[in-house]
């Protein structure tokens, strides 16, 4: 089986690539996602990929608000420029795009996967966008989850009043992998079993972390409850750091 991770160097790819140790995971360097003509040639050079998990995307919500282009290139237009390689190819191949919880407006809570997306800012707009160029392929897999990587928080504060069903970047690999070896397909969350906030995910780290509330923070729109339910999937229970 050969298998295709795109973002193989960002939280998710990393711990993607343990788990598919002899996946084909090229840099952003060996490889541009925007770049058509770059993709169909890397499929021609690789006619036997049989999964594609596509993790590569823009993920910053301020950086993709300061530059929509970059965003819509990276996440929209990358993730269109995969699908059309792989329904050039006409081969089965497993397709699973790595999505957001973002993609629900945050007012509410527990989203399930039949819930009614509604995205509060560009970040999670081109996610669901991207969403809409996989629902092309005739056997697709919609993966939304929220994690960050199991490392020192990148910020000096965490806001109490944001919350999700986190998990580490190595929980959601693990479920990546058994919802590719299930062969799911349509749309799944992959979800810890608790709800919490951003401050009690990031003290798992980062125990000096301070807390802070959305009253702190100037910039974009952010999704305040980011916490995912399933319907269709077994919950993991977040991995200690």
């Amino acid at each position: 089986m050969t298998v295709f991770i795109t973002g193989g160097t960002g939280a998710l790819g990393t711990e993607l690539k343990k788990k598919y140790p002899n996946a084909l995971a090229p840099t952003h360097q060996e490889l541009d996602l925007g770049d058509r003509e770059d993709v169909f040639r890397f499929f021609k050079d690789h006619p036997d990929i049989d999964v594609i998990i596509h993790a590569g995307a823009l993920t910053g919500i301020r950086p993709c608000e300061e530059n929509q282009s970059l965003a819509w290139k990276t996440n929209v237009e990358g993730t269109r420029n995969l699908v059309d390689a792989v329904l050039e190819s006409k081969k089965k191949i497993q397709f699973i795009y790595v999505s957001t919880a973002c993609v629900f407006d945050g007012h509410g809570e527990m989203y399930k996967e039949s819930s009614i997306p509604y995205p509060e800012n560009f970040y999670a707009l081109t996610k669901l966008v991207g969403e809409s160029e996989v629902r092309k392929l005739p056997e697709f897999l919609i993966a939304r989850t929220n994690f960050v990587a199991k490392e020192k928080f990148p910020y000096p504060k965490a806001f109490t009043d944001r919350y999700g069903t986190y998990l580490f970047a190595d929980g959601v690999a693990q479920g990546i992998q058994d919802v590719q070896k299930e062969k799911l397909t349509g749309i799944v969350h992959i979800v810890g079993d608790k709800k919490m906030s951003i401050f009690e995910l990031a003290k798992k780290t980062t125990p000096d972390v301070q807390p802070m509330t959305i009253k702190d923070y100037s910039g974009p729109k952010l999704t305040m409850d980011m916490s995912l339910d399933t319907e269709r999937w077994k919950k993991y229970k977040i991995s200690d750091p």
